[in-house]
């Protein structure tokens, strides 16, 4: 484990339990520069604390799979060094600062054949899992993300910060290249953007509709998407999905007062997604299988988080919004 903020002390302790459970694995130790925080948390979860990546390494020569949570902008040199090791790694989103940072990643990991999984975290929300065999043709997305400000992850904007496991979800689902990008964000109580709406046009015709802020006064975790005959709306937070279908064979699961639609709850196996991540990656590991989520999965993702914030500065430009800021 490499990283031990919140992320990162999380992954630990999904760690342990898993040994605990079970699981064939054993945490080995956690990497942290802050060696106090390091220390903390190595006691807390019964194994060893380090300095760096070498010292785990040249401790551990064993050590053979490792989550990265150190900030995105190390998260090339540390991953590279794990993977010039021989360890395979799982790698917090976003997967890097820049294209350049996930193109050497693509490319390190295919000469080194390393397995590498993005933690893009939601793609194991019980509720998307349930939400998977629904999926038929969907036309329109309206998602909201919304956060208090804690000082938490303030290095990205919130774009790369909360909107881009929303991206992520959206283009697993919509399966189309985006054809446009329109997007406006503003930095409230940052020095970077806080708040973000975004609408993305796919080649398919699909449209998707994204409300992102670490800004607001209430948590929100939602998606909802219109599809043929069909109305999803899925709570993020509550693990919940509820389908409204139109039609005379629709069914109802619930009373509705349209006979025409039927409201339907799906069976969501109720289950922590950093636990689900966790198990996935290191089944991935043991059969050297493509993970769920992939290299290309993540540089996906980042791709489209990066084409979303130079749309922003374009629109700040254009309204001229450091001029608003100074009358």
């Amino acid at each position: 484990m490499v990283g031990v903020g919140v992320f990162g002390r999380n992954h630990a302790r999904v760690y342990q339990e898993l040994e605990q459970q079970g699981e064939p694995v054993r945490l080995l130790g956690v990497v942290d520069p802050d060696t106090s925080r390091a220390d903390a948390v190595a006691r807390e979860f019964g194994c060893k604390a380090f300095g760096s990546v070498l010292q785990l390494l040249t401790t551990h020569s064993e050590v053979q799979a490792v989550s990265v949570a150190a900030p995105t902008v190390h998260h090339l040199s540390v991953a590279r060094e794990l993977m010039n090791a021989g360890v395979d790694v799982l790698i917090e989103k976003p997967l890097a600062s820049t294209l350049a940072e996930a193109d050497e990643l693509v490319a390190l990991a295919a000469s080194k054949k390393r397995i590498i999984q993005v933690g893009h975290l939601e793609r194991f929300n019980p509720a998307v899992r349930a939400t998977l065999p629904i999926l038929t043709h969907p036309m329109f997305f309206e998602v909201h993300r919304l956060s208090v400000f804690t000082p938490r992850s303030l290095d990205v904007d919130v774009v790369l910060d909360l909107m881009i496991h929303d991206l992520d979800i959206v283009l697993a689902f919509a399966k189309s290249p985006v054809r446009e990008v329109r997007a406006v964000g503003l930095p409230i109580l940052s020095g970077k953007v806080d708040i973000a709406n975004v609408r993305l046009e796919f080649e398919s015709g699909c449209i998707a509709n994204f409300t992102a802020s670490r800004v607001s006064t209430e948590r929100v975790r939602k998606l909802r998407f219109f599809q043929p005959r069909q109305y999803v709306s899925l709570d993020y937070s509550r693990q919940e999905v509820l389908v409204f279908t139109v039609g005379p064979e629709s069914g109802s699961a619930i009373p509705t007062v349209n006979p025409q639609i039927g409201v339907n709850k799906p069976s969501v196996a109720s289950e922590e997604p950093l636990h689900a991540e966790l198990k996935s990656f290191l089944h991935a590991v043991r059969q050297r299988s493509t993970p769920v989520v992939s290299l290309e999965d993540g540089r996906r993702a980042l791709a489209l988080a990066l084409q979303i914030l130079s749309a922003i500065r374009e629109h700040s430009k254009k309204v001229d919004l450091a001029g608003m800021a100074r009358v």
